[in-house]
């Protein structure tokens, strides 16, 4: 029997089994769909300088529709070009940074901001309270263990918690107080 098999008892005889021929296989999903949406996976992913050739590779195309693609991307300033041999890119966080910001200002209320802010810093300054610290960063986790009695995974999940409400709060405060964006509800807040 293979470890795929479902055994013939798995399911009450009223019960049938589910078709798992319909399915799409795992490869059509990662390969399947537009070469720019691929394209555009990969590029959110790449976080060193890579070849044309590696990125056309990952998104499963030629590398001269890669290379067009990602000449397009720079236009946009989704990645950076570092130009020499070969032609490599990366993502451009600083872009994907603004259209989280802006995806806020559009899609919440100005009040629905400030609430998620407020709520977000209050959780920041309980786990400053908890590990006596203005930043993660400053935290060890050998010390977080011996004084304050947490497992090591436990310390290194809260800290991670913490790390991602302090992005989650730089980006609502972005979204609250930064220049209108063209497209963007132009209020602010006084908050």
């Amino acid at each position: 029997m293979d470890l795929t098999d479902i055994p013939d008892d798995a399911y009450g005889s009223d019960e049938p089994p589910p078709d798992l021929d319909g399915l799409e296989s795992p490869d059509s999903l990662l390969k399947g769909g537009p070469i720019r949406e691929r394209l555009l996976d990969v590029v959110v992913g790449l976080r060193t300088p890579t070849k044309v050739s590696t990125i056309a590779e990952r998104a499963d195309c030629d590398t001269e529709t890669a290379r067009d693609y990602l000449e397009w991307f720079d236009e946009m300033g989704m990645v950076h070009r570092h130009d020499g041999r070969p032609v490599r890119y990366e993502r451009n966080d600083a872009y994907f940074r603004w259209r989280r910001i802006d995806h806020i200002r559009t899609e919440y209320a100005e009040q629905d901001i400030v609430d998620a802010l407020a709520e977000t810093i209050e959780q920041i300054e309980e786990y400053r309270t908890q590990f006596d610290a203005k930043h993660p960063d400053e935290v060890s986790l050998v010390e977080a263990n011996q004084n304050l009695g947490m497992s090591t995974e436990a310390a290194w999940e809260a800290l991670s918690e913490w790390e991602t409400l302090e992005r989650r709060a730089a980006l609502l405060d972005a979204a609250r107080r930064d220049d209108p964006i063209s497209g963007s509800n132009p209020r602010h807040i006084d908050a």
